[in-house]
């Protein structure tokens, strides 16, 4: 409550400021004001830079394409756009006025030395993220989460279920504090069968991904349930630039398709309307000794255009599915036995299946140059069904430990959103208001023991749940001058959810609560080169309907809170750096106990971490990057020694080689490494590190694109995922605990070949 008082004290005069900025408007100078497109699709680029000369003022762009800047009364005799993968533009300002304050730019290959940090609050992610999604190829589902600076993830079942996440010293389980979304639609799905905020993204089409934006740490208004370690929002392409067929073939019987193709006439796209249409299908045996036969199917369609002379419609259809059988984690000591290989299973009957229906249609209605209204619904139709096997024969000697966990979804949401960007004297103020809603309701959410898949031998947990999340924030952006800005922003949700319990004569719990998350975040922009930053907040995650409506309510939505101080910094024309040093601290960590269908109480804990990356392009054709991030959890209730945090990263990097040139050959150099990391309590069980390396070689011209790529070219042994469990196996008379783990991909050869037409 100290906490929370303490950010009113602070936010309440920045509110207070900023409706007298309304206030003021009328009496405010002239404001300068434009636009920045893409000069082949006439789309609108976002964060590009543009400098005023001679003043040297500074702003970027919206999503819109949009910037806004006050007149200070000084002539301008010139402009300098600059934006990721666009060629650096200087226009007069006579030019500038005679096109209507529309400026094109010409795409071109990612240069660093045209890069400016002239960023808005909250965007120091934002060059990062544009220069990696232009230099990175991304060749399968997995790597669409890698693209986020310090995340790692894991697949310990077969390729089709969701992977297990890292990030900022939180083992995520499958996303219980991270917020991911695509398209502004939740990823995250809230008390699901196999684990609170289950985020599987592999109805993204990976070649349709045209922007990711992420950040890290509770900070951000807008966002709310388990934005905690940080957020990740994925865009989809909103025009085609060509239709395309790519064929992919490699090693483990894996076979993959994806086609492309235009729905409208070039004549209704020069009007500013497009349509397409993206399928996938993906096969693959796999590389374990018991076949995985993983099938995939991905349809997606979308509409963008022009509506009217104000509104800018999106609206997108899609439909997934997926199918596959699973090895499982298996015990040390049956490989050290000999029992099984490397690759081998303990029970050949864990896999599932999983389907996601999804629509989704955004209205945007901009008012005038600075005013604009977001409208987004959404539904998506989901089902589940997983089989897995964590403890082999601890609890049934003779059937063995399977267990069943399946539901059916449908999530009905809506999301809303108004910006105004105003002036009081010197001061730029960006307001945005926003409420959104989510219904969750799930109907037959199961967990059995079960035999063989189709004999269920006990059941555990069978029902419905409800769950019903509203949300209201508002955020503010005052730019004081051209160096120094606040953001400042609260956030008001409240949870009402309900359990109906068919293992209890259908009894019913309900429950709710409400929490408010205020925000203050600092930004100074020394000059063109340097950014600096001190982000702080409060944010949540919510805990599992049916532990909630069990414990009659409590620790629904457990809040977390923290810090980032950290800095943007060109320091050579061809290298960008960004770090930070930040902090978190959870009411209430969470884990997740599948056998049973449970969410245990962590209690208390607490992070500190530092993050680094880096970009470095010494010549045209080469580029590195390097991420390097570390953490040092604990839980604040324990003793020391004993209170460590369970497979919690402590140092991870990823980076890599990056080769292109004008005759279109590229290629690259990738690694990862997780370094050791306490799998238990006290860390006397040790959870190994990895270094693994993957490589691509590709042909491009403008008709076609081939090549290969490879993952673990150098054919290591690595464990994927590792867990400290308790198992017994059917030969054995007492249960042992020790690491169980999913072997990591061995040498693996791919090839492709794409057509543009």
């Amino acid at each position: 409550m100290k906490v929370f008082t303490f950010y009113c004290f602070l936010i309440l005069p920045f509110l207070f400021l900023s409706l007298h900025a309304w206030s003021q408007n009328k009496r405010s100078t002239i404001i300068e004001s434009g636009s920045i497109v893409n000069k082949t699709t006439n789309t609108p680029v976002e964060g590009a830079t543009i400098i005023f000369y001679p003043t040297g003022q500074i702003t970027t762009t919206d999503e819109q394409g949009k910037f806004s800047i006050r007149w200070n009364q000084h002539r301008i005799d010139s402009i300098v756009i600059s934006a990721i993968g666009h060629e650096k533009k200087k226009i007069s300002y006579e030019e500038f006025t005679k096109h209507s304050r529309v400026i094109a730019l010409t795409e071109n290959v990612i240069e660093l030395n045209s890069v400016t940090v002239g960023l808005n609050g909250g965007e120091q992610n934002q060059v990062i993220s544009k220069v990696d999604i232009k230099m990175r190829a991304i060749n399968n589902s997995q790597q669409v989460l890698r693209l986020v600076p310090g995340l790692f993830i894991g697949q310990h079942a077969g390729g089709g279920k969701a992977e297990q996440l890292f990030l900022r010293g939180f083992d995520i389980d499958h996303g219980t504090d991270v917020n991911i979304s695509v398209d502004g639609m939740p990823v995250n799905m809230v008390s699901h069968a196999h684990g609170q905020g289950y985020a599987d993204l592999h109805f993204l089409i990976p070649e349709l991904i045209e922007n990711v934006s992420f950040n890290k740490g509770p900070y951000y208004a807008e966002k709310g349930n388990m934005a905690t370690a940080g957020y990740v929002d994925f865009r989809t392409k909103k025009i085609l630039p060509a239709n395309m067929i790519r064929l992919e073939a490699g090693q483990f019987n894996t076979y993959r398709a994806v086609g492309m193709m235009n729905l409208l006439s070039d004549k209704m796209r020069k009007k500013e309307q497009h349509a397409f249409i993206a399928s996938e299908y993906m096969y693959s045996k796999g590389y374990f000794d018991n076949p995985q036969n993983f099938n995939r199917w991905n349809l997606f369609g979308k509409y963008y255009g022009k509506i009217g002379e104000h509104n800018t419609l999106s609206f997108s259809a899609s439909s997934f599915s997926s199918k596959w059988k699973a090895s499982g984690q298996i015990p040390e000591r049956a490989l050290q036995s000999g029992l099984i290989g490397y690759f081998g299973a303990i029970d050949p009957n864990e896999g599932g299946n999983t389907g996601r229906t999804n629509i989704n249609a955004q209205l945007q209605t901009n008012i005038n140059n600075n005013n604009f209204i977001k409208n987004q619904v959404y539904y998506t139709n989901y089902d589940f069904e997983l089989y897995s096997n964590f403890t082999f024969f601890l609890n049934n000697n003779l059937d063995g430990d399977q267990i069943r966990q399946k539901e059916k979804r449908n999530l009905f949401g809506y999301n809303g959103s108004y910006t105004n960007i105003t002036y009081a004297g010197d001061k730029k103020i960006t307001s945005d208001i926003g409420i959104g809603f989510r219904f969750d309701k799930t109907s037959n959410s199961e967990l059995s023991r079960t035999k063989n898949r189709n004999i269920v031998t006990e059941p555990i947990k069978l029902g419905n749940i409800n769950e019903l999340n509203t949300g209201i924030w508002l955020n503010e952006t005052i730019r004081w001058n051209e160096k120094f800005s606040i953001n400042t922003g609260v956030r008001w949700d409240y949870f009402n959810v309900s359990y109906k319990d068919k293992l209890e004569n259908n009894k019913l719990g309900k429950a709710n609560a409400g929490i408010i998350s205020p925000k203050l975040n600092f930004y100074y922009q020394l000059n063109d080169k340097t950014q600096f930053y001190l982000a702080t907040g409060r944010g949540f995650h919510s805990n599992d309907t049916r532990v909630v409506v069990q414990t009659g309510g409590k620790e629904i939505l457990p809040a977390a809170y923290g810090a980032d101080l950290g800095i943007v910094l060109k320091p050579a024309s061809s290298l960008l750096l960004q770090g930070a040093i930040w902090y978190l601290k959870l009411d209430q960590e969470f884990v997740y106990v599948g056998d049973e269908g449970i969410v245990e109480p962590g209690g208390k804990s607490r992070r500190l971490g530092i993050d680094l990356s880096a970009r470095y392009q010494p010549v045209k054709w080469l580029f590195f990057d390097m991420d390097a991030n570390y953490s040092n959890g604990r839980a604040v209730e324990e003793m020391k020694g004993k209170n460590y945090l369970p497979l919690a990263p402590v140092f991870t990097s990823i980076g890599g080689i990056t080769y292109k040139n004008n005759k279109g050959i590229n290629a690259g150099v990738r690694y990862r490494y997780m370094s050791d990391r306490p799998a238990n309590e006290d860390n006397s069980v040790i959870a190994k590190g990895y270094f693994v390396t993957d490589a691509i070689v590709s042909y491009e011209r403008k008709k076609f694109e081939t090549g290969i790529s490879i993952q673990n070219l150098f054919d290591v042994r690595w464990k994927e995922t590792q867990f400290d469990t308790e198992s017994k196996l059917q030969n054995e008379t007492v249960p042992v605990s020790e690491i169980h783990f999913t072997p990591g991909t061995p040498f693996f050869f791919k090839t492709h070949i794409s057509f543009f037409f």
